[in-house]
C-alpha cells in the first residue's frame, strides 16, 4: 500500500510539475526496464493470485521473492544516475536483508498479523509459519532477526486500509515518489528551446 500511494502521489505531483511548464509527464528513462516486469510478474503470480499461489511450494515461493528483489536491485544499479533510485534501492536492500536472515519471508508479529487479517482467527496460523499465501512469516518480535526491519508499521486507525509495512517499504515509497516527481522537471535542453513564433 505505501508503494501504491507513492506511485499515485508521485504521478500526480510529477504531472502537475510538468503541466506548469506546459509539458506532459514523461516516464523516467529507465534502461533495461524489462527486468522490472521479469521481477514483479513472478512475485505477483506467487503471492497475489490464489489459484497459482496454492500450487507453488514454499521453497520456490521464497526463492521467487528473494530473486525478485535481487532483480530489482540490478535495475536500480543500472539506473543509479536517476534521482530517487538510490533511496528506492536502499529500501530494497533493507527488505532483502531482513527476509534472508529470517528464512526467506518477511517477518510480521502475531499482533500485526491479526490486525491485517482480522477475518483469520489466530489459531489458523502458527508461529514460524507463512501467513496464508502471502510473503510474510509470523514471528514473535523477540524471535525475529533485525526486527526493526520487519513489517512492523501500520496506518493510523482513521485510514481504512489494513496493511503492515517495513522501514524498507518507506524508503522504496520515498524513492518512487522522488523518481516520478523529478520526471516532471523540465530538462535544461527544453528550457533553452526557442518559443514557437506567433502566427
Amino acid at each position: 500500500m505505501p508503494m501504491t500511494l507513492a506511485v499515485i502521489a508521485g504521478f500526480l505531483a510529477g504531472s502537475l510539475r510538468a503541466g506548469l511548464h506546459g509539458k506532459a509527464l514523461q516516464p523516467p528513462p529507465i534502461v533495461h526496464s524489462w527486468l522490472i516486469f521479469a521481477a514483479l510478474v513472478p512475485q505477483i503470480l506467487t503471492f497475489q493470485v490464489p489459484n497459482i499461489s496454492q500450487t507453488i511450494p514454499l521453497f520456490w515461493a521464497k526463492g521467487i521473492l528473494i530473486g525478485s528483489l535481487i532483480c530489482l536491485l540490478i535495475v536500480v544499479w543500472l539506473n543509479r544516475n536517476l534521482s530517487g533510485l538510490t533511496l528506492l534501492g536502499f529500501g530494497l536492500v533493507l527488505n532483502l536483508i531482513v527476509i534472508v536472515v529470517n528464512g526467506g519471508l518477511m517477518p510480521i508479529s502475531p499482533t500485526l498479523a491479526t490486525y491485517v487479517h482480522p477475518e483469520t482467527a489466530s489459531h489458523e496460523w502458527l508461529l514460524g509459519e507463512r501467513l496464508g499465501l502471502g510473503k510474510d512469516v509470523v514471528l514473535q518480535p523477540t524471535e525475529t532477526r533485525l526486527e526493526f526491519l520487519s513489517d512492523r508499521f501500520r496506518f493510523p486507525d482513521f485510514i481504512p486500509y489494513r496493511v503492515a509495512y517495513s522501514l524498507g517499504d518507506i524508503f522504496i515509497a520515498i524513492g518512487t515518489f522522488t523518481l516520478l516527481w523529478r520526471a516532471g522537471k523540465i530538462s535544461p535542453a527544453a528550457q533553452n528551446e526557442p518559443s514557437a513564433p506567433l502566427a
